[in-house]
């Protein structure tokens, strides 16, 4: 895995072998922030990262000068990794909180310009994740929420989904609070 863009631009980090996440590919992750620099001002912007994984967006986020980065696992091993990667590259902007996810968007009261959600793919209650997001007001308006998923899942149907984009196996569905993309 490497850093795509900003101040680490460049930089790989081998995980662990015994971590259990899938990390978004790299070309998926330089697809997405690509999109997403058209549609958001990323530098600045509050971040959350849900189902965080091996920090792999988070750190990217942090890479491209977002003011703060909130990274939720349930993982301790997952958490150890973000905390060495954290400690190496000397980040004092990126939070990692273990928590399960559903618990964290309905205990925590912040808001986040640009939530990101890799949840497992085989997870039962994936479907109720664009709807939590959005019943606890965890998006900022204006704000962009993006879900990875299988082509299992499709979510063409939510009152808050803008588009979707599909890179190999990757799939991001792009929701908004208010429809201001296009």
């Amino acid at each position: 895995m490497r850093i795509i863009s900003g101040k680490f631009k460049g930089r790989h980090f081998t995980p662990p072998t015994n971590i259990t996440a899938r990390p978004t590919t790299d070309f998926a992750k330089e697809s997405l922030f690509n999109l997403l620099g058209n549609i958001l001002d990323i530098e600045g912007a509050s971040v959350l990262d849900l189902f965080s994984g091996t920090g792999s967006i988070s750190l990217e986020c942090v890479s491209r000068r977002c003011a703060t980065v909130v990274a939720v696992e349930m993982s301790e091993r997952q958490i150890a990794f973000v905390k060495k990667m954290i400690a190496e590259l000397k980040i004092d902007n990126l939070k990692v909180m273990r928590s399960d996810v559903f618990r964290f968007l309905k205990s925590n009261s912040a808001t986040f310009d640009f939530i990101f959600a890799d949840p497992p793919y085989q997870l039962s209650t994936i479907a109720d994740i664009p709807d939590l997001v959005f019943a606890t007001e965890r998006l900022n308006d204006g704000g962009v929420f993006v879900l990875e998923h299988s082509s299992k899942n499709s979510f063409d149907q939510h009152p808050n989904f803008v588009f979707h984009r599909k890179y190999g196996n990757v799939h991001f569905s792009f929701f908004q609070k208010r429809a201001v993309l296009f």
